[in-house]
């Protein structure tokens, strides 16, 4: 009886891990958006037996000792919930996951800048709670099974499970957390520096505890976003560490404490994981219905044209498609025809990526905001769309596409009060209505005459004038860049925007560079315009100021790209962690999209609005698809043998 009251005040979690948009290959890079988490179950201390009878939890105003944390409000799943509903708690197990990406990869460490890390990592690491994937932003204990916070959050404390281990068997301590949080804050990423250095205190709390203190911001008020960051931090074994260097790449296998371990690498081609049979945490509600798979292997090619063919070779099994042009031409194959490969749009809510031509500000030709809004002007989304891709995409026109974090119609009250204080530095039209790239009738180079118009007029109040057929400033020095890209499907895009350019006089080189190359030079910032995206969740928080913030425009490795520097942006990034409600942090990121987007830092392209997933018919999947999407984490195979027709 004793042991079954126990049982329902259970705590749990799981880890979240990115996944990139042009496969299914998931890049550890702290950066949670798509884990997709499962299994718990778990003893709580006696003494919290009845603090978990009359549950305070941690959204909660009152704070204290709670099963998971939410950002706002209180956690959907209360203390001693079975399993996430969209999983399917009791899918079998076994078989192999094969998934084609492409590009390369040199390292297996991947909280560093250097090098480039492989698909699949973030199976081999825990954090201390785990993100579920049908609420905006709530935490639940994985290698922590219980997390406190006061009111104001100005702390946390985390304490660890006992059976919390290693893959060598040996427990995870409290001086591995610290470890961790040391190491990633002078040694990591940018984005692990700038989140755990605004950590003031950190120390050993009893025996499996681990209390951090925040700094204030100066007018005293405490991000309510740091509890949770500190939750999603890896843990890294101390001991195994200790005679190794981190902040270099490596191919030596890292010990973890995942449902996965590595067992098979082949540099730039292949690398495979295989489920750990004694992994501590398979009995958590937050790991039910994940993790199905015994292994998981990642095969890498040249480009995605090549990784589609080994899809239709049957060489992977599951394959997300980023062209949905290739989805409507390229998928009537045999295994289609007979119903051995299955074809679906699977919808979701979460905000679809922000994908842009982004203008490296740090470049004179890109300085001025007139300039960089007449280069977007040419930009025919209407055309290219209509030819290129059968009309499947929707224009992308605020760095939240897809959600109701995106800006809409004119600012609100609410709104117009976060940007007051800037309005010196702001556009006038920011306060005038909403932002919507330009366009056109989509009939091709004829229709983009009025577009050219106004993108001659915008460059001659800048100081350029034609001469000779080509755009020169007042030194006679020509417009000239290149356009940095690291996937040959997207050349054709570019292609057409550069041709658009060449009618203003403006000479566009387009490159696409190997993945180890674009990666060494997107993290140097070594390009003048370069394809990439910024992707959120619907609880956008801190890395906002490392994919904007003015601190990380010159910080190598960090996602701003663009360089902005804008005291605008500084501050409502900043201000999104002290939200405190979901409200008012909609209210902060509509302000935040409307300088972004007036401030024409790239020319925003396209997106979907549901993911477009083709699988060989022995995978399976649960019925119930969360806010955030599917993920190929709770999914399952049939048994070798089985039919599958």
């Amino acid at each position: 009886m004793v042991l079954r009251t126990f049982r329902a005040f259970g705590i749990f979690a799981a880890f979240p891990r990115p996944v990139r948009s042009d496969t299914l290959g998931s890049e550890f890079d702290g950066y949670p958006i798509m884990g997709f988490l499962s299994r718990w179950l778990v003893v709580l201390p006696g003494l919290l037996v009845l603090a978990a009878a009359l549950p305070v939890r941690a959204g909660d105003a009152g704070g204290g000792v709670a099963h998971g944390i939410a950002m706002h409000g209180e956690p959907k799943y209360p203390p001693g919930f079975i399993a996430f509903d969209y999983v399917s708690a009791d899918a079998p197990k076994g078989g192999t996951l094969r998934t084609a990406v492409t590009g390369s990869f040199d390292s297996l460490n991947p909280f560093i800048v250097r090098g480039r890390a492989a698909f699949g990592l973030g199976d081999v690491f825990e954090t201390l709670m785990a993100r579920s994937a049908d609420e905006p932003f709530t935490l639940y204990g994985l290698i922590a099974e219980s997390v406190e916070t006061p009111p104001d959050r100005s702390w946390v404390v985390f304490r660890l499970r006992p059976e919390a281990r290693w893959h060598d068997g040996t427990p995870i301590t409290p001086a591995d957390v610290l470890f961790s949080w040391e190491t990633l804050r002078t040694q990591g990423r940018p984005n692990h520096r700038a989140y755990y250095n605004r950590v003031r205190t950190a120390e050993r709390v009893g025996e499996t505890g681990v209390r951090f203190g925040f700094a204030p911001a100066p007018d005293g008020t405490t991000d309510r976003e740091l509890p949770l960051i500190l939750g999603l931090m890896p843990i890294l074994p101390q001991a195994w560490w200790r005679n190794r260097v981190f902040d270099r790449t490596t191919l030596e296998p890292p010990l973890g404490s995942g449902p996965y371990r590595i067992t098979a690498v082949d540099q730039g081609r292949s690398v495979e994981y295989q489920r750990v049979p004694d992994y501590w945490g398979r009995g958590l509600a937050v790991r039910r219905g994940t993790g199905n798979f015994d292994v998981l292997r990642y095969d890498y090619y040249r480009d995605d044209a090549v990784a589609l063919e080994a899809f239709k070779a049957g060489n992977a099994d599951l394959r997300r498609e980023a062209d949905p042009t290739r989805w409507v031409t390229a998928y009537d194959f045999p295994a289609v025809r007979d119903g051995r490969v299955r074809l679906e749009a699977l919808a979701h809510g979460r905000p679809e990526p922000m994908r842009a031509f982004v203008f490296n500000t740090r470049r004179r030709l890109f300085q001025d905001r007139q300039v960089r809004q007449a280069l977007g002007t040419v930009f025919d989304f209407e055309w290219i769309n209509r030819v290129l891709f059968h009309g499947a995409y929707t224009r992308t026109a605020s760095y939240y596409p897809n959600s109701e974090l995106a800006a809409s119609g004119r600012p609100t009250p609410g709104e117009l009060a976060l940007l007051a204080p800037f309005r010196a530095g702001l556009p006038p039209e920011l306060f005038t209505g909403p932002f919507e790239p330009p366009s056109t009738d989509g009939s091709g180079p004829s229709g983009l005459r009025v577009n050219l118009r106004e993108a001659t007029r915008l460059l001659a109040d800048a100081g350029w004038r034609l001469v000779d057929g080509r755009l020169v400033d007042a030194d006679g020095r020509p417009f000239a860049f290149e356009i940095l890209l690291d996937a040959p499907a997207d050349q054709k895009v570019a292609l057409e925007f550069a041709r658009a350019l060449l009618r203003l006089g403006i000479e566009v080189r387009v490159r696409v560079a190997d993945s180890a190359q674009f990666q060494g030079r997107l993290d140097a910032f070594d390009y003048d315009v370069v394809l990439v995206q910024w992707v959120s969740t619907l609880s956008p928080g801190n890395e906002q100021l490392t994919f904007f913030g003015s601190a990380a425009a010159d910080l190598d490795g960090s996602r701003n790209y663009a360089g902005v520097r804008s005291p605008a942006v500084d501050a409502l990034a900043a201000s999104l962690g002290q939200a405190p409600d979901r409200a008012a942090l909609v209210t902060r990121v509509h302000a935040l999209d409307r300088v972004l987007s007036w401030g024409y830092y790239g020319v925003p392209l396209y997106h979907l609005s549901r993911d477009l997933v083709a699988s060989w018919c022995w995978l399976h999947r649960p019925a119930v698809i969360p806010v955030n999407g599917f993920s190929p984490d709770t999914w399952w195979r049939d048994p070798p043998g089985g039919d599958c027709r």
